[in-house]
């Protein structure tokens, strides 16, 4: 259960005293862990009530997200909105993006969210209108292309968060040469730091997340 940031058993604690998410989003992880592959990559429900504290301090109109995979993420996000918002989230895999709008389809928010199949990147230039909130949680490769295509998209309080950003401790540490998402993440984390646009700081909920604002 435990990404290695912290021992097990505060990771079972953390979970424990975490608000549970409704039913039905507790019956689509549990289906995602038992149907899908590359399971870990559920945002589940701590960094699911992280994301909705955001959306309840920022009450954005607009959320971006990059890496749809089962949709659990965008409808945790989308149960969060103010009325009238939405969230619009991309996906690259036609397999994936098919499961998602059947969640989208059954479960309370899914009318909220805007599903784009396709490269990212074209969804997010075909943008024009500011993002108040932008979760990256795609492929690590692409992790500074996306940044940097977002971050002029961002409204003047407009927030991304970045998943995955301290890759189980590794970043911190000597990464193998054959670990490219790895390198990939510290490559982006470096780039973001050195970035005068914005103000950063990495958070050790599960694998890392990154809070990230305009300057």
């Amino acid at each position: 259960m435990s990404p290695g940031l912290v021992p097990e058993a505060v990771e079972a604690y953390i979970l424990a005293h975490t608000t549970p998410m409704p039913a039905p989003l507790r019956e689509l992880e549990a289906r995602v862990r038992a149907e899908l592959s590359a399971s870990q990559m559920l945002s589940g429900p701590v960094e699911g009530r992280l994301l909705q504290a955001l959306i309840h301090l920022a009450r954005p109109e607009v959320v971006l997200e990059l890496g749809t995979y089962s949709g659990y993420s965008a409808l945790v996000m989308a149960q969060a909105l103010p009325e009238g918002a939405r969230v619009i989230t991309c996906e690259l895999d036609p397999e994936r993006a098919a499961f998602a709008a059947e969640q989208f389809a059954a479960i309370e928010g899914g009318d909220r969210v805007d599903l784009r199949v396709g490269p990212a990147l074209e969804t997010i230039a075909q943008l024009t209108e500011p993002v108040d909130l932008v979760f990256i949680d795609a492929d690590k490769g692409g992790y500074v292309d996306y940044y940097e295509a977002v971050v002029p998209k961002l409204s003047d309080r407009g927030m991304i968060v970045a998943d995955n950003t301290l890759w189980s401790g590794r970043v911190a540490g000597e990464l193998e040469p054959d670990d490219t998402s790895g390198q990939a993440i510290a490559a982006f984390n470096d780039h973001v730091l050195a970035d005068p646009r914005t103000v950063c700081v990495p958070l050790s909920v599960r694998d890392g997340v990154t809070l990230i604002r305009r300057a």
